[in-house]
């Protein structure tokens, strides 16, 4: 990812004592949050390398569960988000994971909450910014710098067509988009960073396309 400006670099205004290891760890906790839909009543989060050596040191893991609460970076009940975690009865377990990862600061949460199940897996890359590098076993990509709308369909013909031109009726812009599917004829996913947030109404219309299973906004600002 290329930083944009300085403040890319300096990171957000944050409680914490990193960027990288809280405020970009709050903002990985929201997306998985957002992706889920509501709040998570169990979550599993499972560290890698840098992330995985110093987390308890960092309050890397009061970052995550407070983005998990949908608390943003300068939110000053970070420090005892374990226990409001606690108090609304959501479980969470941390586990150190194994194997490739693509980025020294990497995490992998999974949240659901009854029978919806979402994971969300990502890196923070520095100055509170953080890439997601899968959603839901899918290899897309996603900034956190724009909303974000994350599409689950069937990899059918047309598809991609109704979606951008359910967002073009609602005068939407698209700055990128990415689409990864598990099989031919499969099951795939699209995200499409837009320059505005779609309201419920635009999510709706996109909820009745043909081929689509699931949708989801992700705005972390």
């Amino acid at each position: 990812m290329r930083f944009k400006n300085v403040f890319n670099i300096i990171g957000p205004a944050m409680v914490g004592p990193s960027s990288s290891h809280t405020a970009g760890a709050a903002r990985l906790g929201r997306a998985a949050r957002h992706f889920l839909g509501k709040c998570p009543e169990h979550v599993q989060i499972i560290l890698y390398g840098s992330f995985a050596e110093t987390y308890w040191g960092h309050g890397t893991d009061l970052a995550l569960v407070g983005g998990l609460l949908d608390y943003d970076t300068d939110d000053d009940r970070l420090p005892d988000a374990a226990e409001e975690a606690d108090r609304q009865g959501i479980t969470i377990s941390f586990d150190k994971g194994t194997g490739n990862y693509p980025h020294p600061n990497f995490v992998r949460i999974i949240v659901q909450h009854g029978e919806e199940r979402a994971e969300v897996a990502g890196a923070s890359i520095g100055g509170g910014n953080i890439e997601i590098h899968e959603l839901n076993g899918f290899d897309v990509r996603g900034s956190g710098q724009y909303p974000m709308l994350a599409v689950e369909h069937m990899d059918s013909k047309g598809v991609l067509a109704d979606i951008t031109r359910t967002l073009s009726d609602a005068e939407l812009n698209i700055g990128f988009m990415d689409v990864d599917r598990k099989a031919r004829s499969g099951e795939a996913m699209t995200v499409i960073e837009l320059d505005t947030v779609p309201d419920q109404s635009v999510l709706n219309q996109i909820l009745q396309l043909p081929y689509v299973t699931r949708a989801a906004v992700i705005d972390l600002k």
